[in-house]
């Protein structure tokens, strides 16, 4: 659920794996039929325009369809305990959800508490992890980091890009961000090669990684097959 461009979806089916890929958007199942019909999937990979808000049991996958029924960074609803519930009622295996664990990976907490702004953490997966206690499940929680480097081709290009960060009351910080940036910038020594969205890469980065916490929760589906 919430498969993109199929970066989860595209290796699964390579390795042989039926797989229904879903997401609400459009736009990035039209990507996804491409990665498809360039990988020859076309038998593996079932796409399906579906948001966790649809009622599934009208266009989303049966109950107890897949063996295993996961959203991976996706669980994007104001739902969280119906979004939880539809997975568990679609997978007969095992169910699981990554879901960040700290800030928003649109910040860098790094930056962020250099220059003192206030960053709200995310306690989303402590939510998801209640609810399915509440459900009756078991759920098991690891938790990893996934490493990132921003890029950027000058100064004012660098500040305009973590500005995006400055919101709910940070706005006043541009200042501060600007010379932190200055003071931390350093030759990139990939600068022209594709980065992890295929864009090319700028000539600066930070000199630190920004990393990102996030929780990987699995459960055995709690919810009883159908009639």
């Amino acid at each position: 659920m919430g498969c993109g461009a199929g970066s989860i979806a595209i290796p699964l089916a390579q390795a042989g794996h039926s797989v229904i890929a879903a997401d609400f958007s459009p736009a990035m199942l039209g990507t996804l039929d491409a990665g498809i019909e360039y990988y020859g999937l076309e038998d593996l990979i079932t796409p399906l325009e579906l948001a966790w808000d649809d009622d599934w049991d009208l266009v989303g996958p049966v109950a107890k369809a897949v063996d295993v029924a996961f959203a991976s960074r996706s669980v994007t609803t104001t739902n969280l305990k119906g979004a939880l519930a539809k997975l568990d009622r679609t997978a007969r295996r095992r169910c699981a959800v990554t879901m960040v664990a700290n800030s928003s990976p649109r910040y860098d907490l790094h930056v962020m508490n250099a220059i003192g702004a206030s960053v709200t953490c995310s306690n989303g997966f402590v939510y998801a992890f209640n609810i399915l206690i509440q459900m009756g499940a078991l759920p098991q929680v690891t938790y990893f980091e996934s490493p990132r480097r921003d890029t950027f081709d000058s100064l004012e290009a660098g500040v305009a890009d973590f500005s995006r960060m400055l919101e709910h009351g940070n706005e006043d910080k541009v200042d501060r961000l600007r010379d932190y940036i200055a003071q931390h910038m350093i030759e990139n020594p990939h600068a022209g090669e594709p980065g992890s969205k295929g864009v090319p890469q700028g000539r600066y980065m930070l000199d630190h990684v920004r990393k990102v916490r996030w929780a990987f929760i699995a459960w055995e589906p709690v919810s009883a097959p159908s009639s």
